[in-house]
């Protein structure tokens, strides 16, 4: 059974892996086994990040990289197939929110939240198949959301992409599960990162955000998550151990998706 979850000698590549959730993520499957590639978009970011994987032990190899621009993904798998090996696990983890009320929104951020959320991983997902189908094998994991099932005020664009992902998410396994390509997504709940910081700050009272207090009487478990909460289901999607499990999207979310809330 422990063989199953073994990711030794495969490498993988995390997008936006220099903190947060894809840092999470890396680590753990750097802990399994893997050999860890990830990219971000700017120097200060890299060097950072390559000391924070340092610290952790992990030899993680970093590159600068755009995952909307084409050239720059195709340059980065060539790379990281001459240093480490071809991509045997894409996690598709780079994106951004931008939280404007929709009819204040300009085309232009619309259209950049869609191309980081889901031209992205559409163009990282494109890069390695070719090479997972003529090794045999291979797992895709991409960074989806409740948003991919919700909606919520001001998170049009972000819906719209995580939504897509979703599909995105199931086509590659309807297109490329015969050649023994697993794709299934990872749905977070509220996790408590910097990103989430400025919604969990006290009020000048000392009371808790108006926000951190819905999230937390909407979640079953009572609690955001914490990026660790994501190690054991991105081991599993990246392992042999779902090698049946296609085109699902695991959402580790403390139950807030089955719960209607309490009655007021």
């Amino acid at each position: 059974m422990r063989n199953m979850f073994d990711l030794t000698g495969r490498v993988a590549l995390v997008t936006g892996g220099a903190y947060g959730i894809g840092f999470a993520i890396a680590e753990a499957l750097a802990v399994a086994g893997a050999k860890i590639a990830f990219n971000c978009r700017g120097q200060s970011n890299l060097e950072r990040a390559m000391a924070d994987y340092a610290a952790k032990g992990i030899e993680a190899r970093g590159y600068i990289a755009d995952v909307t621009d084409e050239g720059q993904v195709a340059e980065l798998t060539r790379k990281i197939e001459a240093d480490l090996g071809g991509v045997d696990i894409l996690v598709n983890n780079a994106g951004v929110i931008k939280r404007v009320p929709m009819t204040e929104m300009s085309v232009e951020d619309f259209r950049q939240v869609v191309d980081i959320d889901l031209i992205g991983p559409f163009i990282c997902a494109k890069a390695v198949i070719p090479g997972m189908v003529e090794r045999g094998r291979g797992k895709i994991i991409n960074i989806c959301s409740m948003m991919s099932e919700l909606g919520r005020e001001t998170v049009s664009a972000y819906a719209a992409a995580k939504g897509g992902l979703k599909m995105l998410t199931r086509n590659i396994c309807s297109e490329y599960g015969g050649a023994n390509i697993q794709c299934n997504g990872i749905g977070p709940g509220y996790i408590a990162t910097q990103q989430t910081a400025p919604l969990r700050e006290r009020q000048a009272d000392g009371s808790r955000h108006p926000f951190d207090q819905f999230i937390v009487s909407k979640t079953p478990a009572g609690r955001w998550g914490v990026p660790e909460d994501l190690m054991g289901p991105a081991v599993f999607l990246a392992s042999d151990a779902s090698n049946f499990v296609n085109g699902h999207i695991l959402y580790v979310d403390g139950g807030i998706l089955a719960y209607i809330g309490k009655q007021p």
